[in-house]
């Protein structure tokens, strides 16, 4: 018997237009359930005697974020500082809230975020309201429970760890794997940039004395303002904190009870049951919970979209991460569009600069200080510092007004490095790559298969200390100081932002709400309208997977064709390790 030949065409074409029809008839439900739910879904409400339930864990930015993350299909929804400040400050106004509940699990942030949520919590409270902090997880950590014990009343899982050692750093040093590699880092920092520590690893195998003077003592400085704040809050003080923490007296929650630093140790449903009983509720069932989060975001996205149609006379630029020239993290060309956007709208009185930075880019710093330079000669120019802004993050700074910094801010770092790696030696040595080379000039090829030679590296030692020349200079001009004095107190050193108070880096302690206000009441502005930009808005779609989430637990709420395709998404999520199950599903 003769078989007959398929041909490719009879079997891909049909194959994909029977694709093509399945994922449309997807669309269409999809875009038919959306539209039920865009016109159905109810209006978020917070109703009487209402408590904010506020879950601090993972990462805490500068502003919320919410996305799809592509590898786990789940659904990312971080709260930002800028949202927390804000929700707390309306919660505290509105007689519908009666109280928060806090509970905490591996919050990240820096003590200069923890310390601005500190603040806040207590603001709050101080509108009569009550706040319950709830510690859970495996282990409670120092940052954990330094916000906590701002609240009204602290109580943590009986079997959680409780982390309470001071404060330390461990650094990691490649000297000794670049040596057995046979590679070397070529490094060149500014001429006196002794505490430019950062490339240290590189070429040492221990911390020099300069770097190991700065750590131990912004550390110190930290961890001094924690213990003092801490005791603020708690009948127990900053000294006795130390003793503590020295001999390692408290190692679970039932310890930190026994030390005066929790209240008490308890379930979770015990909790529940005190607030309960706070708002004179018999069943704790009946308690109306709400979601910060929501709660927070929604008064923060009305506020900016208010602002946006009242056309601000008060900018907020935040500048968060990494200074780039482009791409992810504070890119000058984002950042410069930004300001000056508001340097050039007439509705723009004021503007506040919201830095959060490690440094980067030596260009992108010089480029941003350039439009906060501008910016100043037109209008008043605050800047707000963040857990961090050294380095690059305090160059696009210097040129402002007024600097404001918390405490635990750490800044400074004025001082330039840079890293060119020597790679011959190791892929001749390990690889048995060899090298040769033609120019018409003994510099044409700058190669790291090739040492810098002598005059080479003194090209770059002059061309980095032109940088920190500059770096110099641009403070120095900011700051009204003569530069011989900022390089006294700059060489790459760091700084806290108390200590630069001190040294007159920082013109005063205080947050990003005390830095608005200021920029507001030194500018004379009678009825501010504050707008943050990048512009905050959240995309139709986001709104649509938050309704779905917040509608698990009342589904007759969701359209049930969108609630099934949701439904098998979060099954996908759940699959891990390697499956053993049918490869379809059996709808009976």
């Amino acid at each position: 018997m003769t078989k007959k030949k398929i041909s490719f065409g009879r079997v891909f074409w049909p194959s994909l237009t029977a694709s093509i029809v399945i994922l449309v008839i997807i669309g269409t439900v999809i875009a038919i359930t959306i539209g039920s739910l865009m016109g159905s879904a109810p209006q978020y409400a917070v109703g009487e005697k209402a408590v904010l339930h506020l879950q601090l864990k993972g990462d805490i930015g500068e502003l919320s974020q919410s996305e799809i993350s592509p590898s786990s299909l789940s659904f990312i929804n971080k709260t930002g500082l800028a949202d927390i400040l804000y929700g707390l400050e309306n919660a505290a106004e509105d007689d519908r809230i009666k109280g928060v509940f806090i509970e905490l699990e591996n919050a990240r942030c820096g003590y200069a975020t923890a310390s601005e949520i500190r603040k806040a919590i207590q603001r709050f409270q101080d509108q009569d309201k009550f706040v319950v902090a709830y510690h859970s997880g495996e282990a409670v950590s120092l940052k954990q429970y330094y916000i906590a014990s701002a609240a009204n009343e602290n109580y943590g899982f009986p079997s959680s760890m409780f982390e309470f050692l001071g404060l330390g750093t461990e650094l990691m040093f490649y000297k000794g794997l670049f040596d057995k590699l046979d590679l070397e880092m070529q490094v060149v920092r500014g001429s006196d940039n002794h505490f430019k520590s950062a490339v240290e690893p590189y070429f040492l195998t221990e911390m020099s004395d300069s770097s190991r003077l700065q750590v131990t003592r912004y550390l110190n400085s930290i961890w001094s303002d924690l213990r003092s704040d801490i005791a603020e809050n708690k009948t127990i003080d900053a000294n006795r904190l130390n003793a503590i923490a020295d001999s390692g007296w408290v190692r679970r929650v039932s310890d930190a009870v026994e030390y005066d630093m929790i209240d008490e140790v308890k379930y979770r449903d015990e909790v529940i049951a005190l607030i309960a009983k706070k708002l004179s509720i018999e069943n704790p069932d009946d308690i109306n919970f709400k979601a910060f989060e929501k709660y927070a975001s929604k008064k923060f996205l009305n506020n900016q979209k208010i602002a946006n149609g009242k056309n601000a006379n008060v900018a907020v630029i935040v500048a968060e991460g990494p200074v780039v020239v482009k791409g992810e993290g504070l890119s000058s060309q984002k950042i410069t569009k930004l300001l000056r956007n508001a340097r050039k709208d007439e509705d723009i009185e004021t503007i506040v600069f919201r830095v959060n930075s490690p440094g980067g880019s030596a260009l992108a710093s010089d480029e941003i200080w350039r439009e906060v330079k501008l910016a100043r000669e037109q209008k008043k120019v605050i800047v707000s510092m963040g857990d961090v802004a050294a380095s690059g993050g305090y160059y696009i700074a210097a040129a402002a007004d007024t600097i404001f910094a918390e405490s635990t801010t750490i800044t400074g770092s004025i001082g330039v490095f840079g890293v060119i790696p020597y790679t011959g030696a190791m892929l001749e040595n390990k690889l048995g790559l060899s090298f040769d080379r033609v120019s018409t000039n003994k510099h044409a090829i700058l190669s790291t298969n090739e040492k810098l030679s002598d005059e080479e590296y003194a090209i770059i030692q002059e061309e980095v200390d032109f940088i920190y020349d500059q770096f110099l200079e641009r403070v120095a001009a900011g700051r009204n100081m003569k530069k011989d004095d900022v390089n006294t107190i700059a060489r790459g050193r760091v700084w806290t932002g108390k200590d630069a108070l001190e040294i007159g880096l920082v013109d005063t302690l205080g947050g990003l709400n005390d830095a608005i206000n200021y920029a507001i009441s030194s500018t004379g502005i009678d009825s501010p309208v504050v707008q943050y930009f990048p512009k905050v808005k959240k995309e139709p779609w986001m709104e649509i997977l938050e309704s779905i989430e917040e509608s698990e637990k009342d589904q007759a709420t969701t359209p049930r064709e969108l609630r099934a395709l949701y439904e098998k998404v979060r099954e996908i999520e759940n699959f891990t390790g390697i499956q053993a199950r049918l490869p379809y599903e059996i709808v009976w």
